[in-house]
């Protein structure tokens, strides 16, 4: 499809997703200024509903300690409710720096069709990724920061329990890494196929790989935390990246924990690792995360697009039982006009 620019007299009127109470989401008419000096506006095209994150602000389980640490850039609220929450979108620039006019864009934004935002927010998608795969940026973000923080090397045997969005994308970045045998744990057969189409093997915790070098845990269950636990061989790193909001996980560190000397470590994006902090910023990393989307096999990490107008009833649906893992994908694109 080929998009043109918009023209837009300002100030305008936009359209946001908003968390209501646990379970509803509604629509919501804003208005947008225009941009001013060092901002620009952005047409969204596509956002992302993350799975995991999303899900628990939506059922109000953010923990009170985390609600200031838990907002999102661009958000509008407080948690519990309601909050104008996310931050996966993508689109393009329809006002602002004469010279980025017409550029496509990721920005970490909540789902609104749109909105100014200061002009280094918006961060190019590279020319060779598709803008709908571009809602998998954040999420990147996440498996490039857990893949520093786990320490992956060269032939190295690796499982990653959980085979939703963030732990098939850490699957799909160590099995990069020449030489390494990298396995996706889920009670769930259906995520054998995206694991294979992204270079991971596959195997449901009763056939799981033992003596692994390196173990993430991301399915979101303590229980999985359990399984990663009890593959990790002598010496061996777990890598935390499950966030559980205000549900209480009890992990079994009897056992073979303390004579397996077993190492349990936290993976979080909102922070850079020591060592790297020197040299990497966020722009940095996010730039990384765009440049790591242009595998065609990631797109089978979103869900069909679900327009705009439909979201607040149907997200709701697919973050609940309707959902099967995938990324939901809002769709914003409608005809090309002239205000």
């Amino acid at each position: 499809m080929t998009h043109r620019t918009i023209t837009k007299k300002f100030p305008c009127e936009t359209q946001a997703l908003w968390s209501i109470e646990t379970g509803r989401m509604a629509l919501r008419s804003e208005t947008v200024s225009a941009p001013g000096t060092d901002e620009v506006c952005v047409r969204t095209r596509f956002s992302g509903v993350s799975p995991g994150t999303e899900r628990l602000v939506l059922s109000g389980k953010v923990p009170e300690s985390e609600w200031n640490r838990m907002r999102a850039p661009f958000q509008e609220g407080d948690f519990p409710f309601p909050v104008k929450y996310g931050y996966a979108s993508v689109g393009e620039i329809i006002a602002g720096a004469p010279d980025r006019l017409g550029e496509t864009v990721f920005v970490l934004h909540p789902h609104q069709s749109l909105y100014t935002v200061p002009a280094d927010a918006a961060v190019p998608l590279p020319a060779d990724v598709p803008a709908a795969r571009g809602i998998l940026a954040a999420n990147m973000e996440t498996a490039l920061n857990g893949l520093w923080d786990g320490g992956a090397s060269p032939g190295d045997h690796i499982a990653v329990v959980g085979g939703g969005i963030v732990g098939l994308l850490v699957a799909h970045l160590a099995a990069g890494i020449p030489g390494t045998r990298v396995t996706v744990i889920d009670t769930d057969p259906s995520r054998e196929a995206p694991a294979t189409s992204l270079g991971a093997g596959f195997a449901t915790p009763d056939a799981a790989p033992e003596d692994q070098d390196l173990v993430y845990h991301a399915s979101g269950h303590p229980d999985g935390l359990d399984t990663a636990l009890s593959l990790a061989g002598t010496e061996a790193r777990v890598v935390e990246m499950s966030w559980y909001g205000t549900a209480p996980v009890t992990a079994t560190l009897g056992g073979a924990f303390h004579s397996r000397r077993l190492t349990l470590r936290s993976s979080q994006v909102g922070r850079i690792p020591p060592e790297r902090q020197p040299r990497w910023t966020y722009r940095r990393r996010l730039e990384a995360a765009l440049s790591l989307l242009r595998e065609p096999a990631l797109d089978a990490l979103i869900s069909p697009p679900v327009a705009l107008t439909e979201a607040a009833t149907r997200i709701p649906a697919l973050l609940g039982p309707e959902g099967d893992g995938r990324m939901p994908l809002i769709s914003y694109d409608t005809p090309a006009h002239t205000d």
